[in-house]
Order: structure tokens, then sequence, then C-alpha cells
């Protein structure tokens, strides 16, 4: 890393920050604005997926009937094996009874794992909240999305809310890309999305009041992404957390509103946090 002394996102994935000296990594770190200390002894290997060939190929499938009925039809260009560079996303939350961290692993549309979600920045209190409440949906979450290689790539922060969400995205070197913001409660949930300027790039829209499907438009009201829940049998929806995802942009996007997009789609279920209502 040649980056000059600062701070930056923790590339061990247990803090939201940790500080850069400009040769090596320190062991301060900060998370929610809290400074404390870890020393930065080894790197954990990103989320690893558990989703067979055939497991990919099937969401898929149902993604590509899902979306031929409600008139869209398959993405025809062709992307580089960068997580932000990819047509077709397949988003598989990591299967777990109770959930303290969320995790995804990230796929592209041959099945080939391109990256992974971690969450970082739990205090013990907010970890113990969640295993015996819900409450933890008011609560800020923060999350990091990693390359294959491990790199952070993105960082994705939803702050503490009351009704309506707000979803900030930064780059891979801590710098504010843009943020979603949630502008309805009830009924079809929408999200406008907006650069670091503060300018209007898109919106996205639930198809349906219990935001299971997406449709993504830009600025000018065209559709450029769309997302789709993927059902994974009754026994894994009442008995785990797990929830999954295929995202597919429909053509080439420049950013604010190509990282926008990703970020949307790596996080629709918890970084929007859905209730049991389908409500943000």
């Amino acid at each position: 890393m040649s980056n000059p002394a600062g701070w930056f996102p923790d590339p061990y994935g247990r803090h939201e920050l940790r500080y850069w000296n400009g040769t090596e990594w320190t062991e301060h770190v900060s998370s929610h604005g809290r400074q404390s200390v870890d020393a930065p002894s080894g790197v954990p290997p990103a989320v690893t997926g558990t989703a067979t060939p055939d497991r990919i190929a099937d969401q898929l499938r149902r993604h590509e009937a899902a979306t031929a009925r409600a008139g869209g039809t398959a993405a025809t260009w062709q992307g580089s094996g960068h997580l932000l560079d990819e047509p077709v996303l397949v988003v598989n939350q990591k299967a777990k009874i109770i959930e303290v961290n969320a995790e995804y692993a990230v796929y592209d549309g041959t099945g080939t794992q391109i990256g992974a979600v971690r969450q970082v920045g739990q205090s013990a209190l907010k970890k113990f909240v969640r295993v015996v409440s819900s409450a933890d949906q008011f609560m800020t979450h923060t999350y990091q999305v990693v390359d294959a290689a491990g790199n952070v790539v993105m960082g994705i922060t939803r702050p503490r809310k009351f009704v309506k969400s707000r979803v900030v995205v930064t780059d891979g070197l801590g710098e504010v890309v843009g943020e979603a913001r949630q502008e309805n409660a009830i009924g079809k949930i929408r999200f406008g999305l907006y650069g670091a300027d503060d300018e209007r790039v898109g919106t996205i829209r639930a198809e349906n009041w219990r935001a299971w499907n997406f449709d993504v438009v830009d600025a000018a009201d065209e559709s450029v992404a769309r997302m789709t829940k993927t059902w994974e049998g009754l026994a894994k929806t009442l008995f785990t957390t797990a929830d999954n995802y295929v995202v597919q942009i429909h053509r080439p996007l420049a950013d604010p509103l190509r990282t926008l997009v990703v970020a949307a789609a790596l996080t629709v279920d918890t970084a929007l946090k859905q209730d049991s209502r389908g409500f943000s």
C-alpha cells in the first residue's frame, strides 16, 4: 500500500478503520467513532461461499423466469471479472440459526466467487442485542465489501434509524461515493440514490409491498438493474437468517451509480434492513 499516513478501512475485517502510518498498518483502530488498540496479527480470509454450481444455476434460472414475467430481458454485455464490473451477481448470505455478524458470498454468472461482504465494528453489546431481540435493526451497521483477493473495495454504513433508512457508501479508501435514502415507509419501498455532491443519480423501487424484488432506474428513469430474491425452501427460510439475491445490471454503468447499485445489491436485506412486514 503506497498511500500516505491516515485512517483507512481495516483490511483485517475486525474494525471499521485502522491507521496506516505510511509504511505499515498499526494497532490503532476505530469503530463508530471510538478509538481502541488491536494489533494487526494475520489477515482473516474473506467469506468462503458454500453454494454449489447447481445451486447457482438454479438461482439464475429462477431469476431469469421472474425477470421474463416482469417484461425484462437478460443482460448481454461481458464483464471483466471484477466485483464492480459484472452483469450478474449472485449474492448468498451465510446461513446461521442465530446471526451475530452478517456474511455474504458473491458469485458471478458462471458460479465463480468474486467477492464477499463482512460486517465489521460490532460491539459486544450490539451482538448481545442481536441475539436476544430484533432491536438491532434500529442501530448502526457497517460492512466491508472485498474482492476475491480480500482487498477492500467498498464500505457500506447504515446509520441508526427510526422509521426510514439511509445508507452511506464509500470506496476502498474510505472516501464517500454517495448515499441511498429511503423515501417512504408504507407501500412499495423506494430509495433515492445520490452522489457525493448530493445530485440524484437514480432510484431503487420495490416491485411489491414485501420488498422482495427491486427495479433500479437512473436519473432519466430508465431501468439499469433488477434484483430478485430467490426462495431457498421453507426450512431454511423459517430456521435461518439467510437471504439470497440475484442481481442483473443491464448495461455498464458509470460511477457513482455503478458503485451505489452494487452496494444496494450486496446488502439489500441487511444494510437496507427489511423487517417482517417488508418495510425498511
